[in-house]
């Protein structure tokens, strides 16, 4: 991933000494296993360790890969020159897949790992802002459309609901990944025993693929990134409400906007969302990873590298953009402008029309009128209204269809904006839990660590 989109910790943790390191814990895993059974020398693990430990040069590495043209190879012909006579014992009867998809499990893992955490910081921010602004009302809209009244504190319980089952999906993909291989040239430990796998993958405190070929099944990788790139939907859903709130037409939100900061090369007076634009474009990119991985989930027989190159690319990239998107969104949600006010003159600005299917419905229960035909009432004095011939409730109240069953008490009822939220509360317990720690939804199907 480019700078711009990359967090120190994520860039460390895909760093080409951190793969390295990773490796050759793997190494000595597999070595400290076979010295158990008396297939290795005993404490040949350990020297390697003490004489390798921080003398690894992914320079060096490069440089011998140049002459080798296989990245396995140099690292162990590097990790002997370090560590000298001890190391010829390394990579015993392993294959090159075997040190590669086991550190990559521990890599993916714990980026995801990482990323759920990223995903929690989010939904605290999402839920301080939820029941910031429970009872706040304004006009909930479908297909762009003023609709009926919500709250601004229910979008935000929703965004939160989503991540918790984005999370969950994150949680469950990445234990998938949490498994390694460390049976041979085509998983048949042809030059070793599943014992030796199991005590090697155990230290590192992953599981053995049941049944592997020469790698790690390239679905597990597959579901990780399609989790993620769930994720990634979870915060566009956040980043396409805050781009339409902070439209000049609406107003009803925007984001923050720091002392110097500029707008506009050409208009001094813009204040555009580009937090949020950019989020929506992230989003798009980690659901192309998604399909990538997909498409690396067929592989030759026992195996080919088709995946190889493709997963040098879109695991760093989409761990580390997720990881930038989880953050730039919490700092988004955090100092989020909300102006109330403009909620409320939204809500009225259609002249109480949220109020026709109340109004409908109130008509339907006196139980004089067929649905059909209280809706054409209705929808009469509604288009009228549209067409500027008067206020709905004026032309309600005049209306002697509608005056034959409502008088003007019955009216107040339907265009009370109390009436249309009065469960609010009863759907804030459902997405938090009275005496729960915060856990909603898909969150506490799965427990990650």
């Amino acid at each position: 991933m480019i700078e711009r989109y990359t967090r120190a910790e994520l860039a460390e943790h895909w760093s080409d000494k951190r793969r390295f390191e990773t490796w050759l814990a793997v190494e000595l895993a597999a070595c400290e296993a076979m010295e158990s059974e008396g297939s290795v020398p005993a404490g040949t693990a350990e020297a390697v360790r003490a004489r390798a430990a921080g003398q690894l040069s992914p320079e060096r590495i490069a440089e011998i890969e140049a002459t080798t043209r296989h990245d396995v190879i140099a690292f162990l012909t590097h990790v002997e020159e370090v560590a000298g006579e001890p190391a010829r014992w390394l990579h015993l009867g392993l294959t090159s897949s075997d040190v590669l998809d086991t550190s990559l499990a521990l890599l993916c893992a714990d980026a995801g790992s990482r990323l759920c955490a990223g995903v929690d910081a989010l939904r605290g921010a999402l839920a301080d802002r939820a029941k910031e602004h429970r009872h706040t009302p304004m006009i909930g809209r479908s297909h762009g459309i003023h609709a009926e009244p919500t709250t601004a504190g229910l979008v935000f319980a929703r965004w939160y609901a989503e991540l918790g089952r984005a999370r969950a999906r994150l949680s469950r993909a990445t234990e998938g990944v949490r498994v390694g291989k460390i049976a041979g040239a085509v998983g048949t430990y042809a030059s070793m025993s599943p014992a030796i796998e199991a005590r090697a993958l155990a230290a590192l405190g992953l599981s053995p693929e049941p049944c592997a070929s020469q790698v790690v099944a390239r679905d597990r990788h597959a579901e990780f990134l399609t989790a993620l790139s769930a994720v990634g939907n979870a915060v566009e859903q956040i980043a396409v409400g805050v781009r339409h709130w902070q439209r000049t037409e609406v107003g009803e939100a925007e984001e923050g906007f720091s002392a110097g900061q500029k707008g506009s090369s050409a208009m001094p007076h813009k204040k555009n969302p580009i937090l949020s634009e950019n989020l929506t474009g992230l989003s798009r990119l980690l659901r192309s990873y998604a399909g990538a991985a997909l498409e690396n989930v067929v592989l030759w027989h026992e195996r080919d590298i088709s995946h190889s190159s493709v997963e040098r690319v879109i695991l760093p990239d989409a761990t580390t953009a997720a990881d930038f998107m989880l953050a730039r969104a919490a700092g988004l949600v955090r100092n989020l402008v909300i102006n109330p006010a403009r909620m409320r003159d939204n809500l009225e600005r259609t002249g109480g029309l949220y109020a026709s299917e109340a109004v409908m419905l109130t008509l339907v229960r006196r139980g004089e009128l067929p649905r059909q035909r209280a809706y054409e009432i209705v929808q009469r004095c509604a288009l009228a209204a549209h067409r500027g011939e008067g206020a709905f409730f004026d032309l309600l109240a005049g209306d002697p269809d509608v005056k034959a069953h409502l008088d003007k008490a019955d009216l107040e009822r339907a265009f009370d904006t109390e009436h249309h939220l009065r469960h609010v509360d009863v759907i804030f317990e459902r997405v938090f839990p009275s005496g729960s720690a915060g856990a909603a939804d898909g969150e506490r199907e799965s427990k990650d660590g």
